[in-house]
């Protein structure tokens, strides 16, 4: 499914980062996820040691109650499809608050620092209409402490978008850090447009040598469930990470 023809009434770029500009577009295209594999072996930025192989061997393979939407891609960070799709959407968005771009984990996609280091995501579905994206990412520490510690301004804590004619409505839930892996934030925000209304959780954690996100997206999700899928998905990749 291409950006263009994804569903776009609940903006989902905007609120749910990473997961579902990814969600069904991670199959596929096998020689240039091959290549993207290379790329990222090959670029270890300092501070790091992980290569994208080992990231996409630490992700979780399974969740309760998910099944896994085509097999995970790794490689550079800026090079994984589902961040170029996300890449491509967000220039569609209007922001009626443009400093609230970033306010909901969007950031990381749009950090330079980012864009070349060693990643591996996958995404899984569960039931109708939701859907939860998992990201690991070799960066420094200095970079993993910085995209924890961001907090959401106050003045973006209700923000509206639009793609194309549409306007949507965002509220943030709950924000904040916690207390998963090494370190963590948890954002939470709920979009209307027109009769639909959703919800997003999104966790940033820290692990060894390694930044987490998992994102979940659907009608009735829940900060307890998006945290619990972060905890497996930290207690996996210390298990597996040398």
């Amino acid at each position: 499914m291409t950006p263009s023809s994804r569903n776009v009434s609940v903006l989902c770029p905007v609120v749910v980062a990473v997961a579902l500009s990814a969600a069904g577009c991670g199959g596929g295209d096998g020689g240039r996820a091959a290549q993207a594999r290379q790329a990222g072996d090959r670029a270890l930025p300092a501070g790091t040691g992980y290569t994208s192989d080992q990231l996409r061997q630490a992700l979780a393979s399974e969740y309760v109650g998910y099944r896994r939407a085509g097999e995970p891609d790794s490689g550079e960070y800026g090079s994984l499809k589902g961040i170029q799709n996300f890449a491509q959407l967000q220039r569609q968005v209007t922001f009626d608050k443009p400093e609230c771009a970033d306010a909901t984990g969007v950031g990381i996609v749009g950090d330079p620092e980012l864009r070349t280091v060693p990643a591996a995501l996958s995404t899984f579905a569960k039931g109708t209409g939701q859907s939860a994206a998992t990201t690991l990412m070799a960066v420094p520490a200095s970079a993993a402490e910085r995209h924890v510690r961001v907090r959401v301004p106050g003045k973006c804590k209700r923000f509206r978008t639009k793609v194309g004619g549409r306007w949507s409505d965002h509220e943030v839930l709950e924000s904040g850090g916690g207390g998963l892996g090494m370190g963590s934030r948890t954002v939470g925000v709920a979009t209307t447009s027109g009769g639909s209304a959703v919800k997003t959780w999104y966790v940033v954690l820290r692990g060894r040598g390694y930044l987490a996100t998992v994102s979940l997206y659907g009608p009735t999700v829940t900060r307890t469930e998006a945290e619990q899928l972060a905890r497996q998905t930290y207690d996996h990749a210390e298990r597996i990470l040398p």
